[in-house]
């Protein structure tokens, strides 16, 4: 499915081409990989309420963690099954220091603009909340079949990949102190699995021989409270997740227009 260049997740067609993507080889062997990175981190991230932002993956990428409440949040109007609400990637509706943990996986790279995400991400995380960004490393094979086949508008490769210098630079910008930098995936992309199976070698040998080229990369953060000694919260309280203005949904639920609403990009 080619796909315009300028388009985000707000497009539906944008989500619908890259969880293709993701049920088929290269993307299959791919997400395998990035469950198994996250599986290294969520687990040991805490708190009331954890949010993955665009559910364009096959697998549950939430699985591992132990927060209770888990929401996943649809970009665009895909009314995809998985969701339980849908927003555009840089105007949530959430509440203010609500959220102790934020997932984007993929986000940033067909964000309209990147930056505003983060700054969206930081004002919706609690004060030490932690923030996990799975991004694609324009640095690999990956990033070098991104530079070839860009013209195509083919996702994923037509996104705009941005380094892990960039995404930290950022972060520390926004107030984030960045904990971990994890890479993983060192094959070529290939559609043959064939392939791909003679190829799995090269996933221990990239991580010992070049780990810094890996085609996927996990970012974890920690906003970071100036000055302040933060209270926790008690266990008994529970903290309010959405937006006064927003419905709060119910849980696996996606949330749906009414009947002659219109899907429009805004």
């Amino acid at each position: 499915m080619k796909i315009n260049s300028n388009e985000g997740f707000g497009d539906a067609s944008l989500a619908v081409a890259v969880r293709r993507w993701y049920g088929a080889p290269p993307g299959s062997l791919l997400a395998d990989i990035e469950r198994r990175l996250l599986a290294r981190f969520l687990p040991d991230l805490f708190g009331f309420h954890i949010v993955q932002l665009g559910c364009h993956h096959v697998e549950d990428l939430l699985d591992a963690s132990r927060v209770t409440h888990k929401v996943r949040i649809d970009l665009g109007h895909t009314l995809n099954a998985d969701a339980d609400m849908h927003c555009v990637e840089d105007a949530l509706p959430l509440q203010a220091n609500s959220i102790d943990v934020l997932l984007l996986p993929h986000v940033l790279e067909f964000a309209h603009d990147a930056h505003r995400v983060l700054r969206e991400a930081e004002r919706v995380l609690i004060g030490e909340g932690h923030l996990v960004i799975l991004g694609f490393n324009p640095w690999s094979f990956f990033g070098v079949r991104s530079l070839l086949t860009r013209w195509q508008g083919r996702a994923p490769w037509h996104g705009r990949f941005i380094g892990t210098a960039r995404v930290k630079d950022w972060l520390q910008l926004l107030g984030f102190d960045v904990l971990h930098v994890e890479r993983g995936s060192y094959r070529p992309p290939s559609r043959s699995a064939r392939l791909n199976q003679h190829l799995e070698f090269m996933e221990r040998l990239g991580a010992f021989c070049w780990p810094l080229f890996g085609n996927i990369y996990v970012i974890v953060a920690r906003k970071r409270v100036e000055g302040l000694t933060p209270l926790r919260a008690s266990w008994r309280q529970r903290r309010r997740l959405v937006a006064a203005s927003v419905i709060e949904p119910t849980t696996r639920a996606p949330l749906r227009a009414p009947a002659g609403t219109d899907h429009h990009e805004h």
